[in-house]
């Protein structure tokens, strides 16, 4: 990539992209084409403006940022993601390198950090915050979550964590339909096979699993 780097900012939270956004406009190099409060509308802009890069927070409501970077990447493989993110819990990179992110930056570090990690990734580098840089591996194969054992969460499919997150969040299970684009029978087929292998049966325990796995703040 070379000249004015083109920014998609999506963050839910209106003071941050302001602040943010106003900062990467002050660098000569780079320039926010759009700032937008959701995944959904991150989507519509990196496949309308065609951004260098699309930095995204992953607290949001709505559809999932993984789901909306996964969306991203098959339409605009150019298109490079960055993360953002107050917290650095492993399924989130885990997620964030499943869907092959260029980086991952922590909100406690200070908005030089973003500015740094968008010149890299840029540039063909990756950028990874201190805390989750300890907790991945890169080598010739490229970034990948460094895995410590195999969790029953971790036998999820991506659509089976989506559809637990929403759960965990109260969602019934027309809205999650609405959300993710997929028939109610569809929701149920995953809630069932969620159920099968995490061997909980019910519903609203479910909920309160995903809650204690912290899943409700994906």
């Amino acid at each position: 990539m070379t000249g004015t780097i083109s920014i998609v900012l999506a963050d839910d939270h209106a003071m941050v992209r302001g602040m943010l956004g106003k900062r990467l406009e002050g660098e000569l190099d780079m320039t926010v084409v759009a700032a937008v409060g959701n995944a959904d509308e991150a989507i519509t802009e990196a496949f309308r403006l065609k951004p260098d890069i699309v930095l995204m927070d992953i607290e949001m409501p709505g559809l999932n940022c993984f789901e909306a970077a996964r969306m991203i990447r098959a339409q605009r493989p150019d298109t490079r993601i960055i993360f953002l993110s107050a917290f650095f819990h492993d399924r989130y990179i885990e997620q964030a390198m499943d869907v092959q992110a260029w980086g991952y930056i922590t909100k406690s570090e200070p908005e030089d950090s973003v500015i740094k990690a968008i010149r890299k990734v840029s540039a063909g580098v990756a950028y990874f915050s201190p805390e989750v840089q300890a907790r991945i591996v890169v080598d010739s194969r490229g970034a990948r979550f460094a895995r410590l054992g195999r969790s029953r969460v971790s036998t999820l499919t991506d659509r089976e964590m989506e559809v637990l997150r929403y759960l965990a969040r109260g969602m019934a299970k027309k809205q999650i339909a609405r959300t993710m684009h997929i028939s109610v029978n569809t929701v149920n087929r995953h809630t069932t096979s969620l159920m099968t292998k995490l061997n909980i049966h019910d519903r609203v325990e479910l909920a309160r699993y995903a809650i204690r796995e912290g899943l409700a703040e994906a």
